[in-house]
């Protein structure tokens, strides 16, 4: 059931209340007054999971970011998500620093350390 938020008009008190779609969206307290309805914006999240392994989820998703320090946000958050299901260990950044370390005669990345 959704809530929808009412105002006091005297004392200016808000108070949610669950209603129904379908029923009539008004509220009368206890003493008979009725209380003036607050319309406010819809919250909604579409499509929140990206999967980490994905480079094309992530490419599409970071296309429209504004800085490049956004991106390298989402860029860390996606490297936790792969760490949490590969059992601690993000297997691109293991990559990574391998081939880092690979093409360097042996030298660590600093991150690596």
């Amino acid at each position: 059931m959704p809530i929808y938020i009412y105002q006091n008009p005297k004392t200016e008190e808000y108070k949610e209340i669950f209603q129904g779609m379908n029923e009539d969206h008004t509220y009368i307290d206890d003493e008979k007054l009725e209380w003036k309805r607050v319309f406010t914006t819809p919250n909604m999240a579409i499509d929140l999971e990206t999967d980490p392994f994905s480079r094309n989820q992530f490419i599409e998703k970071t296309k429209n970011e504004s800085t490049m320090g956004d991106m390298w946000d989402r860029s860390a958050e996606m490297s936790s998500k792969r760490a949490e299901k590969s059992g601690g260990v993000d297997p691109y950044k293991t990559n990574y620093f391998k081939k880092y370390s690979d093409g360097r005669d042996g030298a660590k990345h600093l991150k690596d350390l």
